[in-house]
């Protein structure tokens, strides 16, 4: 009986076991005891089903008897650099208080016990000298120490990675797989497994999710030792996927963790143990590829969600159900906004009322440039490969590529814009007069996403961006990443987001010069300081080719979605040789390239927009603007007329002339359908020239004179107010 089909059958009896991970240094066994009424069979004999493994895999056993080996190992040189380097050190926290401790002796966690027990109950992890560190880590040297919670972007992303290892153990006990990739992610985190039959794991999330509770009763230790490359083989000789990541991008040494009997090669840091993940739900089931290429070993990936507590999961779910009434998708349905088609998977078909809000967006944006000295322009969809090449797109984002062959050559569409306006700034002579030089595009984008990626909006293969790239010089650098923020604050003020902003610095594997680079992140941290607004520092997670600011925007919901980016390049304009005269002496300089969007993927926007305004769109944006009602047959003429001139002013406007329904059910269904302002005309109106006029929430304004109203609903309209209903 294979391993699913145990856990399954165990599940599904009609008593209680009282179940018991015993954590030993070289193995995990299960202890069970029945309780209560068994269900008896024909012969009334009591008896249980629970046949599932008593031991661990063989596999694991031999990796943890490795793993004891190498922990003492470990241990040892620990201890002699305990007996030959530990002396005394300072510790300084974030709010600028210093304490004494040993070095190789002191943790943070020591720290948090002097400082505050209930810092040291809530901390999941803490930052020493500007690297992430397990709480019971010790300390090397005087060092700069803040702890690190669940309510940090740091915090939660150790949270969930340790949630992934449960997760991870759970699989491999249970279900023999071979482990692949379990990281964090925005919302929750997940766990890659390689199953060694046709177990489709989606009927089984409910008999996971009891294993990784049992692993979480156990409060097992995550336990870190540095490894190195020969002895990590050794370790994981059993998994083809962790040997080939190895082989690929572990040079001497690195670190692994040991939870319970799983062992898994990891940078961490975790959790002190996995009592401290008090409450986990696992949400879903899919299908996936190993990195993500549909030519390699197929995959079941694992999605799920924890906190540390368990009123904070009870809020999530709450959210949730919130969410799904909030969907963008039966937004976009219900308001006839968009569609998708199964010929062209991953591409919106925008419908008049969804292209309507497309439109008014990038107008807003367009009306933003104008004032800040941007210029649009239009770029190709298509090149030759070897643009791609000269870029470095195509060896590290090929496959993520559109690309067929035109009269022997190899073209591909453009998944980004920077390329092209690199062969802009190109194509002739520039001088340091043009500088900075402002690009802005909205050419179409295509990105070869795998279909079971593909999420409505926000997963497509087809989009457009906000798409701006900035050539400056060194000096002029601050004052233009000034205006990037400034800019996004303007922006994202008219949609009432808040924000977080993040400071991503050099990460390991750069390109360029190091003093290049710090002098980049000196002034993204000088405009991030003037800006006056919190940022975090996100230290290793800049581009390959510069370092960036992300921010992410708070939706009525809570919710954080990344939108906006300001990422340096100094790469590209390397890469396509660019340069300008400079102003000293004629000598021939460099630019720096700085990428810049704001409300990113219009798709995913209009996505955010949907659901944040659950569909009751501001009257600037909305395409359900105005609904004109007459109240019978003899005033029609008239309603036509004022049809006729509120869409002449510039809006959206709808005419009800559906003899087979009543006033108030006309009215009812322009309020269901989320018409800003409805407009009632009668013989009073007509023998007046007004309209009466009421709001989608049913307030009354009366009797207004049709001018005038136009008069006020351009003003509204043109402020971009989100409430114009209510201030009317």
């Amino acid at each position: 009986m294979m391993a699913s089909t145990r856990l399954g059958t165990f599940a599904n009896t009609k008593h209680h076991c009282l179940r018991s991970l015993i954590y030993a240094n070289s193995f995990v066994v299960i202890r069970r005891t029945c309780v209560g009424t068994l269900k008896q069979n024909h012969d009334h004999r009591t008896h249980c089903t629970d046949t599932r493994p008593k031991a661990l895999p063989g596999f694991v056993g031999e990796r943890l008897h490795v793993f004891e080996k190498l922990k003492i190992r470990y241990e040892a040189r620990l201890a002699e650099r305990v007996l030959r380097d530990s002396r005394n050190i300072k510790v300084s926290l974030s709010d600028g208080r210093e304490i004494s401790g040993q070095s190789w002796k002191t943790t943070p966690y020591d720290i948090a016990l002097q400082t505050s027990p209930s810092l040291a109950r809530n901390a999941v992890a803490a930052r020493v000298n500007g690297a992430l560190y397990d709480l019971s880590r010790p300390l090397e040297e005087d060092a700069a120490v803040e702890f690190l919670t669940f309510d940090s972007r740091d915090g939660q992303a150790i949270f969930w990675h340790s949630s992934a290892h449960i997760l991870g153990l759970a699989l491999e006990h249970y279900y023999e797989g071979l482990l692949c990739h379990g990281p964090s992610t925005e919302n929750g985190y997940f766990y890659d497994v390689h199953l060694p039959n046709s177990t489709v794991l989606g009927s089984h999330l409910p008999d996971l999710e009891t294993v990784c509770k049992d692993i979480i009763k156990q409060k097992l230790p995550f336990q870190r030792i540095e490894v190195t490359r020969e002895d990590l083989l050794e370790l994981f000789k059993h998994n083809k996927f962790k040997v080939r990541t190895i082989e690929e991008k572990v040079a001497t040494c690195t670190t692994v963790y040991r939870c319970g009997s799983l062992v898994d090669l990891c940078q961490g840091p975790h959790v002190r143990h996995t009592g401290l993940i008090r409450a986990l739900k696992l949400l879903k089931n899919s299908s996936s590829f190993w990195r993500s290429d549909p030519t390699q070993e197929a995959l079941q990936r694992v999605y799920g969600i924890s906190f540390p507590e368990g009123k904070q999961l009870k809020e999530w779910e709450k959210a949730q159900e919130e969410a799904a009434n909030r969907d963008h998708r039966k937004i976009g349905r219900d308001q006839g906004l968009f569609f998708f088609h199964d010929l062209s998977p991953g591409s919106c078909f925008f419908l008049p009322r969804g292209a309507h809000i497309y439109n008014v967006l990038i107008d807003f944006i367009k009306s933003e440039y104008r004032k800040r000295g941007f210029t649009e322009v239009m770029t190709p969809n298509m090149y030759n490969n070897k643009l791609w090449e000269t870029s470095g797109h195509w060896e590290h984002y090929g496959k993520n590529m559109f690309s067929f062959t035109v009269e022997e050559e190899t073209f591909s569409l453009k998944p980004m814009n920077c390329p092209g306006h690199c062969l802009m700034f190109d194509h002739r002579p520039r001088s340091w007069r043009e500088l900075p030089l402002r690009l802005a595009d909205f050419g179409v984008l295509h990105r070869n996403e795998l279909s079971g990626t593909l999420s409505g909006l926000t997963r497509v293969r087809r989009f457009q961006q906000d798409d701006a790239h900035i050539f400056c010089s060194m000096d002029q650098l601050e004052g233009e990443i000034n205006g990037c923020l400034d800019f996004l604050r303007t922006v994202y003020s008219v949609f009432g987001f808040t924000f977080k902003l993040f400071l991503s610095t050099r990460p390991e594997q750069f390109m360029g010069e190091e003093e290049v680079w710090q002098q980049a992140e000196v002034e993204l941290e000088k405009s991030l300081n003037r800006f006056g607004l919190p940022w975090e520092l996100n230290p290793g997670d800049g581009a390959f080719y510069g370092p960036k600011i992300d921010i992410q925007i708070q939706d009525a919901m809570g919710r954080y979605h990344q939108c906006a980016t300001i990422q340096l390049d100094f790469q590209l304009p390397l890469r396509f040789n660019l340069s300008y005269t400079g102003k000293a002496d004629g000598a021939v300089e460099r630019p720096v390239m700085i990428h810049r969007a704001v409300l990113g993927s219009m798709e995913r926007m209009l996505a955010i927009l949907a659901e944040n305004y659950a569909g009751k769109w501001p009257l600037w944006l909305s395409p359900f603007q105005v609904m004109v009602i007459p109240v019978g047959p003899s005033v029609e003429s008239y309603a036509y007329e004022v049809q006729r001139r509120i869409h002449d002013a510039g809006f959206t406007v709808d005419l009800d002339t559906d003899h087979g329904t009543t006033l108030n059910k006309k009215i009812r269904k322009a309020q269901v359908s989320q018409f800003n302002f409805i407009l009632v005309v009668g013989d009073k109106e007509k023998q007046n020239s007004t309209v009466n006029v009421r709001t989608r929430d049913n307030k009354q304004h009366g009797e207004r004179d049709l001018e005038v109203l136009l008069v006020r609903l351009t003003e509204l309209r043109d402020s971009r107010v989100s409430n114009a209903e209510e201030i009317f």
